[in-house]
């Protein structure tokens, strides 16, 4: 959604340093400041469209990802200029450390954070607890937990002096539990407790920190699902969009008096999926048994 004035209004667009300002020619003047928004996992999926999002409305972004030519593609793509593209492995802290070192000397301070890098180790197939390899859920914990907690920290380093909004991106599955994806299932539920904590820790700093836990969304890692058997368990009849993810989570960024929350964007999914949850455990039970 790209920011226009009202209809028979005048748009007038500046930058001041590092900060850029929408002036509407109404008689009741609205302005909109820009932000540095820094986006990890934000070259593909969900990111990417939180990326785009945030481009459309003024922010200059930077994009994470673990490969830095992606991530620069990325970033060269998005409406507006100066965004930035950057490579970073969330699970090592020292690649944080390094990438908020960077932003700070070549943008300045962060107003936004979206933690969108994640993966699942499970497969296509998905696996039962006994058959998970050790490597993998660590590899699972590191990046989907540990990295969020380790770019939270060093974007609250700049955020402390002037406030600022972080969103973390969870899912369905951490909130209900799902039989093949305990590991998966574990880091996005411990994301809900330390979004929940963090956001007390610092909401006396005029930091908010918030949740968006998606369902089936259309990206790379639901490819390999039964999408028609999926779908049927979904009451609004389809997997969502990236896209709509991304306006949950600008809703959560922009919004002044929301924090400590969790946002479903599921399509009702997470209140109707106790039966198809049950079923694939007894599937994978018998499997396992035999």
């Amino acid at each position: 959604m790209r920011l226009a004035p009202p209809i028979g209004h005048h748009a007038q667009f500046t930058q001041h340093g590092g900060t850029f300002k929408f002036t509407f020619s109404d008689n009741n003047e609205r302005v909109m400041m820009s932000r540095l928004a820094v986006v990890f996992g934000g070259s593909r999926g969900i990111g990417r469209a939180v990326s785009q999002l945030l481009a459309q409305r003024g922010h200059r972004v930077v994009v994470l990802s673990r490969n830095k030519e992606t991530a620069q593609v990325t970033a060269a793509s998005l409406p507006g200029e100066k965004h930035l593209g950057l490579s970073c492995d969330v699970s090592k802290e020292e690649d944080v450390q390094r990438a908020f070192e960077t932003i700070s000397k070549t943008c300045g301070t962060v107003g936004y954070l979206v933690n969108a890098a994640g993966i699942n180790r499970s497969g296509s197939d998905d696996a039962l607890l006994l058959r998970s390899k050790s490597e993998d859920m660590l590899s699972v914990l590191h990046t989907n937990l540990l990295g969020s907690m380790l770019t939270c920290r060093g974007a609250l380093r700049s955020m402390l002096s002037h406030g600022g909004a972080i969103v973390n991106i969870g899912s369905v599955v951490g909130v209900k539990g799902n039989s093949g994806q305990c590991v998966y299932s574990a880091s996005k539920a411990g994301l809900e407790g330390f979004t929940r904590s963090l956001a007390k820790e610092v909401a006396t700093r005029n930091i908010r920190v918030n949740l968006v836990a998606p369902g089936f969304i259309r990206t790379d890692m639901t490819a390999g699902l039964e999408m028609e058997d999926a779908v049927r368990r979904i009451p609004l009849g389809c997997f969502g969009e990236p896209a709509e993810v991304a306006h949950a989570v600008l809703f959560l960024l922009e919004s002044p008096y929301i924090t400590g929350q969790l946002l479903l964007v599921d399509g009702d999914y997470s209140w109707h999926c106790d039966d198809f949850c049950q079923q694939s455990m007894r599937a994978n039970c018998i499997f396992l048994l035999c």
